[in-house]
């Protein structure tokens, strides 16, 4: 497993990254602990050392998950977690130095540490990257050392930007695949130039760009694929990166050209990597087989100059129009 710097910190994460949304069971199924334990154990032992949650997944119950699992590994594992998406309504407003400071100490708790590895903002309204009590209250929260580093979890490239105005910001997490190609063109060198980690969510824009799915897929109705296509409950862009179904598949199927084989896991997740902005790409498994494909990238040779031009081609061709000034 090959190791990058996570921005200025000193720490060195696995470039392949563990994520918890689904710890224990698969979108919108049910939570098992002992599928929980079995997938971090497995993640652990092929190499990552860093494990993505959030306090509202599975209600709490990953972070608690992760705890456990953190027995006995102190130093060995680095945790980041979010805080936020349970303000309801989720609006600025609820983004106060109170809630953060509240929200900091309940995931203390559950995850059962003295201090907190990273905490970030969970995709947050735009205007609270304007609100510098915010962050001032996470600045505090480090100085008293019950958070060691902080950072952003953004929908868009400008809150990015906005984020890194503030002194001691860690990472910026944010969606960036070969169907979300804009971070990469002032973003990540905005990132690069202040010693910002990149953390890269969504890699397999929602599992579209495995190549496994056509037109006749079908998807739980508890699965935000079913039925967040158009921003229902939360930001369209989480759903398939904010790109049509269909219109994806078409893409697909030309991606698949270039590499040949009906996978696309190993070179939508090796295109990634080839920025060496990121630090670390996130990626979700609800088994150890997957954790094993998805680490495999890790280890890939880089892409030629000719695939990775073909593969802009791709997306100029059907996903920069409809996708790219959005986010």
């Amino acid at each position: 497993m090959n190791k990058r710097a996570f921005g200025k910190t000193g720490v060195q994460v696995s470039d392949i990254s563990l994520g918890t949304w689904q710890l224990g069971g698969k979108w919108g199924a049910g939570y098992d602990e002992r599928t929980a334990q079995a997938t971090m154990e497995a993640a652990f032992e092929m190499g990552i050392n860093f494990f993505d949650t959030a306090d509202v997944y599975n209600g709490g119950e990953s972070e608690k998950s992760i705890g456990r699992f953190l027995k006995g590994k102190q130093g060995q594992v680095f945790v980041a977690t979010k805080c936020g998406r349970q303000i309801n309504p989720h609006v600025a407003a609820g983004y106060t130095a109170q809630a953060v400071v509240k929200y900091t100490e309940d995931s203390l708790r559950r995850l059962d540490v003295d201090c907190l590895d990273l905490t970030q903002l969970h995709c947050p309204p735009t205007d609270v990257f304007y609100k510098p009590e915010v962050f001032e209250a996470l600045q505090k929260l480090k100085k008293e050392g019950k958070i060691k580093h902080f950072g952003v979890s953004v929908e868009r490239v400008e809150e990015g930007l906005k984020a890194m105005e503030y002194e001691g910001l860690a990472s910026i997490q944010v969606i960036y695949n070969m169907f979300r190609q804009r971070p990469h063109e002032l973003l990540f060198p905005q990132a690069k130039q202040r010693g910002v980690a990149i953390i890269v969510r969504v890699p397999l824009a929602s599992g579209l760009l495995t190549g496994k799915f056509t037109r006749d897929s079908v998807f739980g109705k508890d699965d935000h694929r079913f039925f967040n296509r158009k921003g229902e409950s939360f930001d369209k862009g989480e759903t398939f990166s904010g790109v049509d179904y269909e219109l994806g598949l078409k893409a697909v199927e030309e991606l698949k050209a270039i590499f040949g084989g009906d996978s696309l896991t190993l070179p939508a997740l090796r295109w990634i990597l080839m920025r060496d902005e990121v630090s670390c790409v996130i990626t979700g498994a609800s088994r150890a087989e997957q954790i094993r494909q998805n680490v495999e990238a890790s280890g890939q040779p880089a892409l030629s100059p000719e695939q990775m031009q073909a593969v802009k081609a791709v997306y100029d061709k059907y996903i920069r129009k409809p996708v790219h000034d959005l986010w």
